[in-house]
């Protein structure tokens, strides 16, 4: 049964015969699909909020060696995913490959944790937006506001531009991914071509031992934070699975948007940080990293040689899309955490109102509404408690996020395995690297940062580490995935029609199910 596609009204109906909604299809190409992976992981967020880290505590001078693995793990990780993604296409992504790969009952504690992560994610990234924001005003604008009335901002700008198609979406984060890149790109081409700061380029900041090797040759403890650090800058990429079904031609898209981010990203923070420590110096750039220079901190690590090589004005641009990166990436989780409601809705789970469609749009309306609810509940939590929207809100609750997703990440590695070679599935894809030895590489790689992560989270917390939030963040994580083994097993068991369609509804022109499935609608 093939999908009609049709005009707006048409594309935004009910599947012919499956009895629920689907998403607006040709919604988005290729460069829109990378524009909302890559806005996700928010370079400039990313770089100025990891890269002093991995510098100061981490891997000091070899900082760029930290992002050489991270790519080359990730770009091992995506080969698996990507050969999933060419024969199912869902808006559940993780959700529905897991289920697929590794059964449905992990499928829906994998799914469960991926929700987690993404609904956390969005209230954390506003509350970065917040803080940057706030400090900007006062800075050059001199209007001292309360940092919640900027979260508010934030939060109903990204609740009405979710409520219309992707397209929207991708245009607003395609501006802004482009005037960021642009922006860290210049000030990386300028240290290039001008030969470095005191020490030239340096070159042995891009020796792969410098990965494992901690800040001014201690040993591993440092290197671990700073590879975490490195690793996180990537979370998001991920979601190109999430928008195969508003896509044109998925099989194709998903895959390719993938391999773009992960290695366009890859080769961009690495060219970045290299020219970050090079334009500092080796020995200042740890000191700036860490507080130790008078009247600098981290982010002076691009001020200074953004201003000494294109002017003050350039610093005054960096600022402010600091904070317009930070929206476009809380907009980007946002649109994650709304697929992933609305793909467990559309099965029935929860609420079936969270799989509806606009009429019109044919966007998650309901899901995204519920999205911007509990955002704003999280957020509110936390201004309640008089907590810092830097120190405690974006720090808490992305390490909660992070935690999450990894772990989803792993189980995705494994679930390619399980597919392709426990089930037997698909002898033509099938493939001893790609779909082998690559997927229990990457798994076994995500499975190493997930333990970086528990190692190291003290260090990562900072000033939140002493927190009730913190301590209870590993039981969040746990009790979250245990709780959707629950209910899997209790569908199972009292709703099999249901369970039946866990993780199941796909793209008809790209479905796959198990043969014990029940079509689709039953």
């Amino acid at each position: 049964m093939a999908i009609q596609r049709g005009d707006a009204v048409e594309d935004a109906g009910r599947w012919p015969g499956a009895g629920v909604d689907r998403l607006k299809a040709d919604s988005v190409g290729l460069p829109g699909v990378v524009f909302m992976a890559v806005a996700t992981a928010a370079p400039i967020t990313a770089m100025t909020g990891n890269l002093p880290i991995v510098i100061g505590q981490g891997n000091g001078a070899g900082a760029p060696a930290a992002y050489v693995f991270a790519t080359l793990v990730l770009t091992v990780f995506s080969v698996g995913y990507v050969a999933m993604a060419r024969h199912i296409t869902a808006a559940g992504a993780f959700y529905g490959y897991i289920s697929h790969g590794l059964g449905r009952v992990l499928g829906m504690a994998s799914g469960l944790l991926a929700l987690l992560a993404y609904i956390v994610f969005e209230a954390a990234v506003v509350g970065f937006f917040a803080y940057a924001l706030r400090g900007l005003v006062a800075a050059q604008l001199g209007v001292e506001l309360p940092w919640g009335w900027y979260a508010a901002l934030g939060l109903l700008v990204i609740a009405v531009m979710a409520w219309f198609d992707l397209h929207l979406t991708a245009r607003v984060l395609g501006v802004a991914l482009v005037l960021e890149v642009t922006v860290l790109g210049a000030v990386a081409l300028a240290v290039l071509f001008t030969g470095g700061g005191p020490d030239g380029i340096v070159g042995e900041s891009l020796d792969p031992l410098n990965a494992f090797r901690g800040v001014d040759g201690t040993g591993t403890g440092g290197a671990g934070l700073g590879l975490f650090f490195a690793f996180c800058s990537w979370v998001g990429f991920e979601s190109t699975a999430m928008y195969g079904e508003e896509s044109r031609d998925p099989k194709r898209v998903v895959p390719r948007a993938t391999l773009i981010s992960v290695v366009g990203v890859g080769v961009f923070y690495v060219l970045v940080s290299w020219m970050i420590v090079s334009g500092n110096g080796v020995r200042r750039a740890v000191d700036v990293a860490n507080g130790l220079v008078p009247g600098k901190g981290g982010n002076s690590l691009f001020f200074d040689p953004l201003g000494a090589h294109l002017g003050g004005w350039a610093v005054t641009v960096f600022q402010w899309l600091v904070v317009s990166g930070s929206f476009a990436c809380a907009m980007a989780f946002h649109q994650c955490a709304a697929r992933y409601l609305y793909a467990i809705g559309r099965e029935g789970f929860i609420h079936p109102a969270l799989g509806r469609t606009h009429p019109r749009h044919g966007s998650p309306h309901v899901a995204s509404l519920v999205q911007s609810v509990i955002a704003a509940a999280l957020v509110a939590g936390f201004l309640a408690a008089g907590m810092d929207p830097y120190a405690h809100l974006y720090t808490l609750l992305a390490l909660l996020g992070t935690m999450a997703i990894l772990i989803v990440q792993t189980l995705c590695s494994f679930a390619v395995v399980g597919w392709f070679h426990v089930q037997g599935r698909h002898p033509g894809t099938r493939h001893w690297f790609r779909t082998l030895v690559a997927p229990l590489a990457g798994g076994v790689a995500m499975a190493g940062v997930v333990a970086l992560l528990v190692v190291n989270k003290d260090a990562a917390a900072g000033a939140a580490a002493g927190t009730l939030l913190f301590r209870l963040i590993p039981y969040l994580v746990i009790g979250t995935f245990l709780g959707g083994i629950g209910l899997a097993l209790w569908m199972r068991a009292r709703r099999p029609d249901r369970y039946a369609r866990m993780g199941r509804i796909v793209l008809e022109d790209a479905a796959e199910r198990s043969e014990e499935a029940a079509p689709v609608g039953t």
